[in-house]
């Protein structure tokens, strides 16, 4: 198969299986909308194999989680580098969130191998921070490390979840990003008491 037709193929792929999931595109739904014939399909692999592919290239962002671990960042940096990256992993690729939900929500084979390992990577990652961050007084003692991670991660990735229902009444334009970042900043070091 051309390059050509192979990114066409994966692009049309990842728009079709983030509306519909895996179960819900069939091979000859791949085919059309990408606009190749179902040999091309079948010189890739099968409709699995191209979900398996799509989910890696989704999911493979998540390596950057290793680049913010390396960076000289006291934990407060490091949440916010991480929560910044969030917001940036969003806006540049919006369906992500998709794949992320649906795989959380509906497990496909695929979840354990290629799923499962990029979000543990990001909470390892996070309550390493949170626990170094008690460890070094930056954070307040008796801290739970997991129940603040996920309330982290729930809270970032539930406003780009939640873009459809909150639309009317959000403003979820990526000129707010910066301060998004800061809001949520605000909420983890003060709080929401005066």
């Amino acid at each position: 198969m051309k390059e050509k037709n192979r990114s066409g193929l994966m692009a049309a792929a990842t728009q079709l299986f983030a509306e519909r999931g895996l179960n819900g595109v069939s091979t000859r739904d791949l085919a059309a909308a990408a606009q190749v014939s179902l040999k091309d399909i079948a010189a890739c692999g099968d409709k699995e194999g191209l979900y398996a592919a799509v989910l890696k290239e989704q999911f493979s962002c998540y390596e950057y989680i290793e680049a913010i671990r390396q960076m000289e960042l006291d934990p407060l940096g490091k949440v916010r580098e991480y929560i910044g990256w969030v917001i940036k992993r969003h806006r540049s690729n919006p369906n992500l969130i998709k794949f992320y939900s649906s795989e959380l929500s509906n497990p496909t084979p695929y979840y354990r191998a290629i799923v499962q390992p990029a979000v543990s990577r990001a909470i390892i990652f996070l309550m390493e921070t949170i626990n170094e961050g008690v460890l070094l007084k930056q954070f307040r003692k008796g801290l739970n490390p997991v129940d603040t991670v996920l309330a982290i991660v729930g809270m970032i990735n539930y406003y780009f979840l939640s873009t459809v229902a909150t639309q009317e009444v959000v403003n979820q334009s990526p000129e707010r990003d910066d301060m998004l970042l800061q809001h949520y900043m605000d909420l983890l070091t003060k709080g929401i008491l005066a």
